[in-house]
């Protein structure tokens, strides 16, 4: 969940490593750090606290090099201090180390060295790797990236490393497993970055290091071999599809704002290629080998974390309502410590933003372990579990820099419909239902046109609710998942607390909270759960509750108990959940901004869940 960065070639380390920094702060900012390689030695600057802190010391230090690493801490293992800040060096102070994950047995392994007389100065797990590394490389007389491997074999957890030694003055060392690292290939000059947005300044070219690989990098080349057996690997440079653009905020105050408004094009840029208007039906190339195992399975479990689990909440309410596949959405973190019943006949789709999330790809592991089939609904290319799963389907949202995911759940809502209506098709749903949804679909981009254009109503509905110290969000069938979603945007950014609940559920003990001070978000579609909801209304305007509804129509009914309306068009009644997330976005959005809060970068959460 930490941002890694690193440098070698013929330019000056030192901005490259702090503009990187900049870039990869929303994978972690608990604190920061950078080290530098030159003919002087090795020298280092790290600070707890945000990467402008370190910048203040960078600024006014003579520090450069051509070999460099930079780090951005999500803490784990000790508390966010200038001591735990990465990088990390070894007792002789030649061998420095960034790390992003946890050490699962590092306990066990700083005892030992410990009884050989090692100290240690930090908190972390971190140190004690590098610690390992040092008495390997001291002891045993190996070259550097070969006491790397010797002592990665004796690790237990994930890692993404990062690592130099004085010694050997030419070369960095990285290795992976469990936590994701991108090698950038430029011309005399290498670049290595948890994901390739420090890199696409530099180079488009680069290779994704899978699970086990290690690579030895210098100035004349670089080699990959596997951790386990030193075996080599030739691997073909890929080129990154995103640009320069797409990762800066533009005209926006921020990135959250910014990915907000781009659902005006990811949604359709997802559908693009996928949708056959005249068939009602949609084209998906990347499951095509496995359509008939689909349709034929015994089961089909949705796993994801989050938001992502949201969105594979709405998608067991479509399959099953379309396409009549009966659909089970766990936890990926629960998962796999459960007893699922996975076999051969099994599909379990996972979704994942990142595509990199630890338990989600856990998830997949073990299903592979049992036969299952494989397929994964995520948005980065090269990613690990685009690699890992036997098929899959790109959402197509682009970088998303915001902790708090808006565009990519959108996208994710997106590719399910199209499973839905692909597969409802298949089994049973009517050529002009197919048609009518596909067409509505592509029409969604006119809707969150107008959503975006009703933002100045939002925000004042952000103003006059900004005291409130507690939300509710309701809603039934489909949107119950909605309800969920905008709870966990607002808590996620703004840090009010917040519940979803399915609306029929709040009079089995939500009710309770309800008074003059809470005000209660409803998503009241007019579909057949209307009049329920409408009920359910009138239940917390008896409790003198602050009403908030979501509704693509409004009636004298609904104008009558609710103190605010939130306008959503909608020419389908399923299509509904994907539109109405979109203003639960902004008044997230709003309220956090008016509460001062840092609404890109939410205390205590990192945007890629890398580690267990």
């Amino acid at each position: 969940m930490c941002g890694i960065v690193g440098y070698i070639g013929k330019q000056d380390a030192v901005p490259i490593l702090m503009k990187g920094l900049k870039r990869l702060e929303y994978r972690g900012y608990d604190s920061a750090g950078i080290a530098i390689l030159n003919s002087d030695g090795s020298h280092s600057i790290k600070k707890a606290g945000n990467v402008s802190e370190l910048e203040k010391l960078v600024d006014d230090s003579p520090l450069n090099g051509n070999i460099g690493i930079g780090h951005t801490r999500w803490a784990t293992h000790g508390a966010p201090t200038d001591i735990n800040s990465h990088p990390h060096w070894d007792h002789t102070g030649n061998i420095a180390i960034i790390h992003n994950g946890i050490i699962e047995n590092y306990s066990v392994l700083k005892t030992v060295l410990e009884a050989k007389g090692y100290k240690f100065k930090s908190e972390t797990d971190t140190e004690v790797l590098v610690q390992l590394i040092s008495d390997i490389y001291y002891s045993d007389g190996l070259e550097f990236s070969q006491a790397v491997q010797v002592a990665l074999n004796q690790v237990i957890g994930a890692y993404g490393i990062v690592t130099f030694c004085n010694d050997e003055p030419d070369k960095l060392v990285a290795a992976r497993l469990g936590s994701p690292l991108v090698l950038g290939i430029g011309e005399n000059e290498y670049f290595i970055a948890s994901d390739a947005s420090p890199i696409v300044d530099h180079t488009r070219n680069v290779v994704y290091l899978d699970e086990g690989e290690m690579a030895t990098i210098s100035n004349e080349g670089h080699e990959i071999r596997l951790i386990s057996n030193n075996t080599i690997i030739n691997k073909i440079a890929t080129e990154i599809e995103f640009s320069i653009e797409e990762i800066e905020k533009g005209e926006f105050p921020h990135f959250m704002l910014k990915e907000i408004h781009e659902q005006v094009h990811t949604i359709t840029d997802t559908m693009r290629g996928r949708l056959n208007l005249d068939e009602g039906t949609a084209f998906l190339g990347g499951v095509s080998d496995y359509i008939d195992r689909i349709q034929n399975a015994n089961r089909i479990y949705i796993t994801a974390c989050g938001t992502s689990w949201h969105a594979g909440l709405v998608g067991k309410n479509l399959l099953e309502e379309f396409a009549r596949i009966p659909v089970h959405v766990e936890y990926a973190s629960e998962f796999r410590y459960g007893s699922p019943i996975i076999d051969s006949n099994t599909v379990i789709i996972a979704i994942s933003q990142s595509g990199e999330t630890a338990d989600t790809l856990s998830a997949i592991r073990m299903a592979k372990e049992y036969g299952a089939l494989t397929v994964g609904i995520c948005n980065v290319v090269g990613s690990s579990i685009a690699r890992e799963t036997d098929c899959g389907i790109y959402t197509h949202a682009g970088p998303e820099i915001g902790v708090a995911s808006t565009k990519a759940f959108t996208a994710q809502l997106t590719v399910l419909y199209l499973l839905a209506l692909y597969f409802g098709r298949k089994n049973g749903m009517s050529k002009s239902e197919g048609k009518q949804l596909a067409k509505a679909m592509l029409d969604i981009n006119v809707q969150v046109e107008k959503v975006m254009a009703n933002s100045d109503e939002i925000e004042r509905i952000a103003w006059e609710t900004l005291k409130a110290d507690n939300f509710l969000y309701l809603g039934r069938g489909m949107n119950f998942p909605v309800a969920l979603e905008g709870a966990l945007k607002l808590k996620e950014i703004s840090y009010i607390h917040a519940e979803g609940y399915p609306a029929a559920e709040m009079k089995h003990g939500p009710i309770a909270l309800i008074d003059e001070k809470m005000p209660v978000v409803f998503l009241a579609p007019h579909d057949r759960t209307f009049n329920k909801v409408l009920s359910n209304i009138q239940e917390v305007k008896a409790r003198k509750g602050i009403i908030i509804t979501v509704t693509d129509k409004r009636t004298k009914d609904l104008e009558k108990v609710s103190d605010y309306i939130i306008d959503v068009p909608s020419t389908h009644l399923r299509t509904f959940p994907l539109i109405a997330s979109i203003p639960l976005q902004l008044l997230a959005y709003h309220l956090a901004v008016l509460r001062g809060c840092d609404v890109d970068k939410p205390r205590n959460l990192a945007k890629s869940v890398t580690v267990e």
